[in-house]
């Protein structure tokens, strides 16, 4: 985990700096061609996951519905409801982009491979973890455009739904049904060749953000606000996932949760998927200048949430022991 998150976070610094000296390649009209180039990487993302996902593994953790009310209800209410707090008490303060982009934020669903990963490596319980964040990031195909759509609309601005719809089922659902409809046929591939699916879905999130940032680059984003939204985004991303994560802990301490149940609950609560969050924001803010602000906060929450959830996993496996 720890080897991942140092590659994958160095690259994604690299994408950003990369962006900023050259951005005419991954600008509109540039010769990535992003217009087309970004909605094939999401394709190729969600066709890996329809791949590699194994509904088989969920029956055994289908049963838990009080631990994936709270999970789901942290996930997609409680973070959507912290974030507008925050965005109130900051007043306006916050470039408008990098504001929508922490809501964008909040209204993401949670991850699925770290979540897993990190619940395992705390002695959760991995069958409800692996329930709760696949079913998470299903239920995030519809629920976070909706909460965008609102958040868009109640300061002033539309977003045509039906055509963000129309692409997200285009570009993200149908290649994620297509996966499943092949893996009878791929799922032993997909099973043997994991690391390598693993590094193409990241090299492909990495290739996105570079083209998300180039826009903003070219069209002078950053030259206005400088270091400031880095430093209060960072700052904002602590504070919300301490306010989830103790939710969460209260949460299933009210529900009298056993320990693995309750390292479940708080790891899938508190984590939103920057693997969905890149390929969603390319769809959803396409052509919108501001696209590099708003996924700051995903991208800066992304390596907290791993560095601290990580070091958590570790110190309640000790305890298990």
């Amino acid at each position: 985990m720890r080897r991942a998150l140092d590659w994958f976070t160095a690259g994604m610094a690299i994408a950003v700096a990369l962006a900023w000296l050259f951005p005419d390649p991954g600008a509109p009209g540039g010769w990535l061609h992003p217009e087309l180039l970004t909605k094939l990487g999401v394709a190729l993302i969600f066709f890996l996951h329809g791949v590699s996902l194994s509904f088989a593994a969920l029956k055994e953790g289908t049963m838990r519905w009080p631990l994936h009310l709270v999970v789901q209800t942290c996930t997609f209410v409680a973070f959507p409801l912290v974030g507008l707090a925050l965005l109130w008490l900051a007043g306006g303060r916050v470039p408008a982009d990098l504001a929508l982009g922490f809501f964008f934020l909040c209204a993401l669903p949670s991850t699925v491979s770290s979540s897993v990963a990190l619940t395992a490596a705390a002695r959760g319980n991995v069958p409800a973890a692996v329930f709760n964040a696949t079913l998470s990031s299903l239920i995030g195909v519809f629920i976070t455009p909706l909460w965008i759509g609102w958040m868009l609309k109640s300061g002033g601005t539309t977003m045509p739904m039906g055509d963000v719809v129309l692409d997200l089922v285009k570009w993200l659902v149908a290649p994620l049904v297509a996966g499943q409809l092949l893996r009878p046929l791929l799922g032993a591939w997909a099973a043997r060749n994991k690391k390598r699916i693993n590094v193409v879905d990241r090299l492909t999130i990495l290739l996105l953000v570079y083209t998300s940032f180039c826009d903003s680059v070219k069209r002078g984003v950053w030259s206005s606000h400088g270091p400031g939204p880095v430093l209060a985004t960072i700052v904002a991303s602590l504070v919300l996932f301490f306010l989830i994560f103790t939710i969460a802990s209260l949460a299933c301490d009210a529900l009298r949760f056993s320990p693995p149940d309750k390292i479940a609950a708080v790891f899938c609560g508190s984590k939103k998927t920057l693997a969905s969050g890149v390929p969603m924001a390319q769809l959803i803010f396409a052509g919108r200048p501001g696209i590099g602000l708003i996924l700051l906060p995903i991208m800066i929450y992304h390596p907290l949430q791993l560095l601290i959830c990580g070091a958590l996993a570790n110190r309640w496996a000790r305890r298990a022991e």
